[in-house]
């Protein structure tokens, strides 16, 4: 029987505060979904040192970079800081960052989602719209403040990971975002949009290498069943192609 991968997670963190200790977190929903796909989850906590996270990642087949509640630091991406913007703990920032460079340096089958993709861009050179609402002219709503369940479609380019993945007819998918990818980095293509053209999905365009990012959230509560393919295809890509058994020729007896 053929093992299955390790999917490495990263979590979410929270600094102490004055009545609670520090506290890093992982949704179920990830987990759930590597499981679901056929991996093994494995939690990646925001380690400290770069010896020990390169080991821990080469023990891994494959990583999700999770999405977060709360925005990339603004003010470290070069804005003035918006009103709805809620930067995200530095710790957690800078380990996203450390352990997605180590990943794309290593080319490890990469699954990056929702504010993963957007840290996945800009650590690769390029850029986001801090507030979409007011930085895309006739921009649609990304985010409700009271639905959380709130659902768009998306345009997906022919020919892309992700065309292969959901195949023809309308996609709609979850969406929960105030921040998105501006200029696509030269080592992307895009690979999805919504109708008022903010990047939905970009992609690596390399048939050898999954680096995938979706700004939706296939393993939210809120995803559809065939968001589960994200996830199915990506848990193929990270799987060890099965040995093959040399057969021996057979000697004739003299």
């Amino acid at each position: 029987m053929s093992k299955k991968p390790l999917i490495g997670i990263t979590g979410d963190f929270r600094p102490e505060q004055k009545q609670t200790q520090a506290l890093s977190w992982f949704y179920t929903g990830y987990y759930d979904s590597v499981t679901d796909a056929g991996g093994i989850p494995v939690m990646v906590p925001p380690l400290a040192d770069d010896d020990d996270l390169k080991q821990m990642l080469e023990q891994l087949d494959g990583l999700v970079l999770s999405g977060c509640a709360l925005d990339l630091d603004p003010i470290r991406l070069g804005f003035e800081k918006h009103p709805a913007s809620r930067a995200m703990p530095l710790r957690r920032e800078d380990f996203d960052r450390r352990v997605c460079t180590m990943a794309m340096e290593m080319k490890m089958p990469l699954l990056a989602i929702g504010s993963g993709m957007q840290l996945m861009n800009v650590i690769s050179g390029g850029t986001l719209h801090q507030h979409v609402t007011e930085d895309v002219p006739g921009a649609m709503y990304h985010r409700d403040g009271v639905e959380a369940n709130l659902r768009h479609i998306i345009d997906i380019v022919p020919g892309t990971r992700v065309d292969k993945m959901y195949g023809p007819g309308e996609i709609r998918v979850n969406s929960q975002h105030h921040m998105a990818v501006k200029y696509v980095s030269k080592m992307f293509v895009v690979s999805a949009t919504a109708p008022d053209g903010v990047v939905e999905a970009i992609e690596v365009p390399d048939e050898d290498w999954f680096c995938v990012g979706v700004q939706w959230h296939p393993q939210n509560h809120s995803a559809s069943a065939l968001d589960m393919q994200v996830f199915e295809n990506f848990l193929a890509a990270c799987e060890e192609p099965e040995p093959q058994i040399l057969q021996m020729p057979v000697r004739k007896a003299a």
